[in-house]
């Protein structure tokens, strides 16, 4: 009996050590999780803003979003022909006041791809849709919790709301379309030069941003839907 108490003695005494280190390390890793990625993550989209401004030193890049126009106009700017874009290269710089300067207070870099590569240090541009500016569907996937949260308000997102885009060649300013709206993970036809009717051809120049709803899950997505309204070179 004895024997069997020292037993059952170190049996819990080593379940209860497992569970307190099992405890600390879930700890860290949820401190990991919501804070150091997040710095890691604007870090590096700082990083990618500052070099995409340094290599478009043949067109310097405008330090303001221009003035949101009064009415629809057709661009003033013809966008630049397709580029072939492999993965990871320099597409754009978002920004969107309505996210708040807080996020990307620089603007949002949007790197070509949408793997975990590409999400971690920016937004990613869905291979195969419009670059800014074009005929199509310009779309954007990013993260809306850790990495940097680009996306994280994007619910905060409302009809009317501009987003402005940054090239190297020219400003693109879109006018989001209608709040939000979730969709399941396998509707790729958001993504369609004319969203939700594949083949037809495209007569407008769109955007489509999307990310992960809800908050820590993948299970749904929130797709916010804009158009073309102006275009202007850098001043």
């Amino acid at each position: 009996m004895a024997r069997a108490g020292a037993i059952l003695r170190v049996t819990v005494r080593t379940v209860g050590e497992l569970l307190v280190t099992f405890s600390v390390l879930l700890a860290l890793f949820i401190v990991y999780q919501l804070y150091y990625t997040n710095v890691v993550g604007r870090q590096a989209m700082d990083h990618e803003v500052a070099s995409m401004h340094r290599q478009w030193t043949d067109a310097p890049p405008a330090r303001a979003a221009p003035a949101a126009p009064h009415g629809e106009s057709a661009p003033a700017v013809a966008p630049p022909p397709p580029a072939v874009l492999h993965n990871g290269d320099d597409v754009a710089i978002l920004h969107i006041p309505r996210l708040g300067s807080g996020i990307g207070a620089a603007g949002i870099p949007v790197l070509e791809g949408v793997g975990l590569d590409i999400l971690n240090k920016a937004t990613g541009h869905y291979p195969g849709t419009a670059l800014p500016g074009q005929i199509g569907n310009f779309s954007v996937a990013g993260h809306r919790k850790t990495h940097g949260e680009p996306f994280r308000h994007l619910d905060e997102m409302r009809a009317g709301d501009l987003v402005y885009v940054e090239t190297a060649q020219a400003w693109y300013t879109y006018r989001i379309d209608a709040d939000p709206v979730i969709v399941q993970p396998t509707d790729l036809g958001v993504v369609d030069p004319v969203p939700g009717e594949p083949g037809v051809r495209p007569t407008q120049s769109l955007i489509t941003l999307t990310t992960c709803n809800p908050w820590w899950s993948s299970t749904q997505r929130m797709i916010v839907t804009g158009h073309l309204i102006a275009t202007g070179a850098h001043p």
